[in-house]
């Protein structure tokens, strides 16, 4: 039996200490410290650890952690949506996007060419920088191959970057695969649409991708999920570890409702309904702004990790 302690600062307190002394307040910062334990066990027990993020992640500076914990060796495998493709790319190049505010008025954005994600604002021309910058590199790869799958466009975009805070540069350089289901949801869709305009043997094969995915694991490896936020990136990662014989592990943290039954709101208890999650499993979900939560938890571990010699390139 454990008992409320109360949390205390004291000079010098470092984020693990933080996060271990969260543990005994209780609510959802009891969840967070398990969240902790959950991915420091996935890595001792040597699983296969799959990385799920929505784009709005990368629109803020959680870009260049991803980016790092891909070079320390945290995922194995990254599934995204293609906004997250974009802005890493954007990025690459020396996109900068601005931090603005929740209360605006977004006529007056929508006038002046700027959109608005919550509260960072991103200039029209980033998008139309982003033609000129992906228009040649798919003319690059059709005339290397006319099929190819997302992940194959996407570990050959990353090998021609060069930002250490690119993820798309470290999962190439660390062969990492990065899967992205729902490619055409988004300014990287269109591009791809209209170059199939003009030729039509191009093909981007997302069933193909599918297959790999599904191939990235087996029925008799061990398969652990940190899930941020949900949407299709989080159900593609969770779907190819159901058809494998379901999650050993799994960390979900999002600020949806499980009341709304969608896929982001789902809790790792609702996904042992499906298998998507074993019985067994150490899984926990936690609640809240995932810009706080994940930096919060993963210091914490990576801390940890540190101590025990588990992580590449240190």
């Amino acid at each position: 039996m454990e008992f409320v302690k109360d949390l205390k600062w004291k000079e010098g307190m470092n984020v693990n200490e933080l996060v271990n002394s969260l543990g005994k307040v209780g609510f959802q910062s009891v969840e967070l410290k398990k969240a902790q334990e959950t991915i420091i066990k996935m890595k001792k027990d040597g699983v296969k650890i799959y990385l799920t993020f929505t784009s709005n992640m990368v629109t803020s500076g959680l870009r260049g952690f991803f980016a790092q914990l891909i070079k320390l060796g945290i995922p194995d495998v990254i599934v995204t949506t293609v906004g997250g493709i974009e802005e890493d790319i954007m990025k690459a190049h020396g996109e900068k996007f601005v931090i603005g505010d929740f209360q605006v008025d977004d006529v007056e954005l929508y006038e002046k060419g700027v959109n608005r994600v919550g509260n960072l604002f991103i200039r029209n021309e980033s998008y139309s920088k982003f033609e000129d910058l992906v228009s040649p590199i798919i003319k690059e790869i059709y005339a290397k191959k006319k099929r190819v799958t997302p992940s194959e466009i996407f570990k050959e975009i990353g090998l021609g970057l060069e930002d250490e805070d690119s993820i798309l540069y470290q999962a190439a350089k660390n062969d990492v695969p990065v899967f992205c289901p729902a490619i055409t949801d988004g300014a990287f869709g269109f591009h791809l649409f209209m170059f199939q305009q003009n030729n039509k043997d191009f093909v981007v094969d997302v069933v193909k991708d599918f297959q790999n995915i599904l191939f990235s694991t087996s029925q008799d490896e061990k398969k652990g999920l940190i899930s941020l936020g949900g949407s299709i990136s989080k159900h593609h990662a969770i779907l190819a570890c159901l058809l494998n014989g379901g999650l050993d592990y799994a960390v979900y943290m999002t600020t949806a409702r499980h009341t709304s039954g969608s896929m982001s709101g789902a809790t790792t208890n609702e996904a042992k309904s499906w298998g998507k999650v074993k019985d067994d499993s150490d899984a926990v979900t936690v609640i809240g702004d995932v810009s706080i939560n994940f930096p919060l938890v993963m210091i914490s571990v990576l801390e940890e990790l540190k101590k025990e010699k588990l992580l590449n390139n240190e």
